[in-house]
């Protein structure tokens, strides 16, 4: 299987092809672009086809992350993959990027990962995945000081941009050196093992949206 895995929840507008039957990854993109996902993603689509040496009849399935993350950048990838699935005709799959981060490093270290996003405003986005891939805590907006809480109670090791806030509220929080995104690779590894139907290509975002339709200028319908 020939799978299509993007991720454009974060600050990265990451594609890769991915075999799934060799488990390698044919051709990558991931630049950190923090904003702009809509106008760089076809192209760097097309980029990856193009060092592959494969075209779009070539993909039995996509695989994209559906956050938690930007509210405009999930949108922009679930929404391309969506259409690019529709018009080929092949299933796509939804990827949490918090799992896709916490998972390769709970299975090599044999222990629970606890994966954070700092979603400013004093919150954290976190997950724990154990060391057999299976979901300890699911994704959830946190404080620092119930994310450390829990990242003790689970005795599971922190990484993710959001660490030096739990750190600073908990020092004995245990850490991992890692980076602050989801692998891309691993996003297409996870992708080519779940089941699309459960779990479908649609938006994760644990927070409620800023804009909200201003009522208080509705105006009253007639009455007929």
């Amino acid at each position: 299987m020939t799978l299509l895995a993007i991720d454009c929840a974060q600050r990265l507008c990451a594609v890769a092809l991915y075999d799934a039957e060799g488990g390698t990854v044919l051709a990558r993109r991931d630049p950190e672009i923090g904003r702009g996902h809509a106008e760089l993603l076809p192209g760097l689509v097309e980029e990856v086809f193009a060092e592959a040496g494969l075209s779009l009849s070539d993909i039995d399935r996509i695989a994209v992350t559906v956050g938690p993350g930007s509210f405009a950048g999930i949108r922009v990838g679930v929404a391309f993959a969506r259409g690019l699935a529709l018009s080929l005709r092949v299933p796509v799959a939804g990827v949490s990027g918090l799992f896709a981060m916490a998972a390769p490093l709970a299975a090599k270290a044999a222990a629970p990962v606890m994966a954070t996003i700092d979603a400013k405003r004093d919150r954290i986005w976190a997950i724990v995945v154990g060391a057999d891939g299976g979901t300890i805590a699911e994704p959830a907006e946190l404080t620092a000081e119930a994310a450390a809480v829990l990242a003790r109670q689970l005795d599971a090791a922190v990484i993710g941009d959001a660490a030096p806030l739990i750190l600073a509220v908990d020092a004995g929080v245990k850490t991992v050196d890692a980076g602050p995104f989801a692998d891309i690779a691993e996003v297409a590894r996870i992708g080519a093992d779940l089941d699309p139907a459960t779990h479908p290509a649609e938006p994760v975002y644990l927070r409620a949206p800023d804009a909200k339709p201003q009522a208080g200028f509705a105006v009253a319908r007639m009455k007929a």
